[in-house]
């Protein structure tokens, strides 16, 4: 097996390659789209945290009242959030909230469109879904690395990297919503005289709008996965306290902000989630 190894597939130095190069001849775009993130994240941070806590959870359990119409759910988010408050982590979630936030919004605006694309074109679907895979199975501490070549370290190269490892599941679910919409729906649909345009709007993305919304679940509690590890590339957050346990072989710490981080999740996911009759 020896000859099998002697001429080593350059992989590693391709990809380094690559990351130099954009560094050397873009750094003005990412330097630029740096500083425009930075500046929207710290200022959606500071609006989260202006408010009183209390303020804010009774914002976020009205946003559940509004979305699922349902007394109980309303009660899970707001003990859920008291429980964030009263071990003393709201600035902390607030930092996380505005990094999936932002990473959730990314991912639909860029992932619903391409998911009804590629419904629509199943060869273009079979050729680009390696590479959804292959976002998806890349260990998600690499994605770390070229992101700190090009964005230094800090909320950005987090929340890039989150895009990255994230944006695969809102395409997969709105291709398959869409993708199931039953052929007979569509045909009545143009058989009374609708355009392609409102077939997509009136028939297939409200047919499609369960397995969307699951994809936007999806794409929250992925991100909210990707908190500890951005919190390895400076990203404030959920995340720093962690590592700060990890660091220090804190088992007290890392518990507490570990329940603090799953109370989080049930939070959004009483929040957001549809259930499907």
């Amino acid at each position: 097996m020896e000859w099998l190894t002697e001429e080593k597939i350059p992989v590693g130095k391709w990809m380094k390659a690559v990351f130099e190069w954009l560094k050397d001849n873009l750094s003005w775009f990412f330097d630029g789209l740096e500083t425009l993130l930075s500046w929207v994240i710290d200022g959606t941070v500071d609006l989260l945290q202006y408010p009183p806590a209390l303020l804010m959870v009774a914002l976020f359990a009205g946003i559940t009242w509004l979305i699922q119409k349902d007394w109980k759910r309303v009660v899970i988010v707001t003990l859920c959030f008291l429980y964030v408050i009263n071990q003393g982590y709201w600035e902390e979630t607030a930092e996380s909230l505005t990094l999936i936030l932002y990473a959730g919004f990314f991912c639909m605006a860029f992932g619903v469109p391409l998911g009804i694309y590629f419904a629509h074109n199943p060869r273009a679907y079979k050729a680009v879904e390696p590479v959804l895979d292959m976002m998806q199975t890349i260990p998600t501490f690499v994605y770390l690395i070229p992101m700190i070549v090009l964005f230094g370290i800090g909320m950005v190269p987090g929340l890039v990297a989150t895009f990255i490892f994230v944006v695969a599941a809102p395409i997969r679910l709105t291709q398959l919503g869409v993708s199931q919409v039953p052929i007979a729906l569509k045909e009545a649909a143009r058989a009374f005289g609708a355009t392609p345009r409102e077939t997509l709007f009136k028939v297939e993305l409200p047919y499609a709008f369960p397995q969307i919304m699951a994809g936007l679940n999806q794409t929250i509690m992925l991100s909210l996965s990707m908190v500890v590890i951005a919190g390895l590339v400076g990203a404030d957050g959920l995340g720093i306290p962690v590592i700060r346990a990890l660091n220090t072989v804190n088992a007290a710490k890392g518990f507490e902000s570990g329940f603090v981080i799953v109370a989080v999740a049930i939070a959004l996911d009483r929040m957001l989630r549809v259930e499907t009759k």
